[in-house]
């Protein structure tokens, strides 16, 4: 059934949680602010790296070092963000099997433009042949604008495709751009939350995407 597949990256294809956290704690810490636990960054992750770091900073954009201290992370995060960031089990496996069945693919994040590229190249070279981060001239998701340059760049229409993502930003980034949308419980949120922000299709393993309206 689907012939797109258009993914999320963070909490998605990627396990970036631990970089995403060192690089949040270098920031704070080079600027003077108590740093953040872990589960206080997954909970802040998912509306892009801007927002990560308002939810991170104390009094957001209203603290008069955030500005420094977002350009400090951005530093930070563009020097270290494979220091541990993986692909999670079995992902690379379920791009190859989209790739050798003829699938067009793309990866559609709220990241900053340039770690969304350098990430996908790094990690999935052809196998991810379009990858749109945010960009100042488009509207992050969950706006649809993202998916469109995706598609566009793929010379493909929602018709056919699937959104993959991690969260509710992903949801509604699926409704938003009119196609269904795969929701993945080893991200970034758990179960009841998906389930309580319109999750329809939960999916345990990156094979199990396989199983999801692919034809045999």
């Amino acid at each position: 059934m689907y012939s797109t597949y258009i993914f999320d990256l963070d909490g998605t294809l990627l396990s970036t949680l631990g970089d995403l956290a060192a690089s949040c704690n270098y920031a704070l810490r080079t600027n003077g602010m108590p740093e953040r636990t872990l589960d206080e960054v997954r909970r802040f992750v998912g509306n892009g790296v801007k927002k990560l770091m308002e939810r991170a900073v104390p009094d957001g954009e209203n603290n008069p070092a955030f500005s420094k201290t977002y350009a400090d992370f951005r530093k930070h995060y563009m020097e270290h963000n494979l220091d541990t960031t993986k692909p999670y089990d079995g992902v690379m496996d379920l791009l190859q099997q989209l790739h050798r069945r003829g699938k067009k693919v793309a990866v559609v994040s709220n990241k900053f433009y340039a770690a969304t590229q350098e990430l996908c190249r790094h990690f999935f070279g052809s196998l991810v042949p379009v990858a749109i981060g945010e960009r100042e001239d488009i509207r992050k998701k969950p706006a649809p604008d993202t998916v469109i340059e995706a598609m566009r760049q793929l010379g493909v229409t929602a018709d056919g495709a699937v959104y993959i993502g991690d969260s509710d930003v992903d949801i509604e980034t699926a409704r938003n751009s009119g196609m269904p949308c795969i929701s993945v419980l080893w991200g970034f949120r758990d179960r009841d939350f998906l389930l309580r922000h319109g999750a329809t299709t939960l999916v345990e393993t990156p094979a199990d995407i396989l199983s999801q309206g692919m034809d045999a």
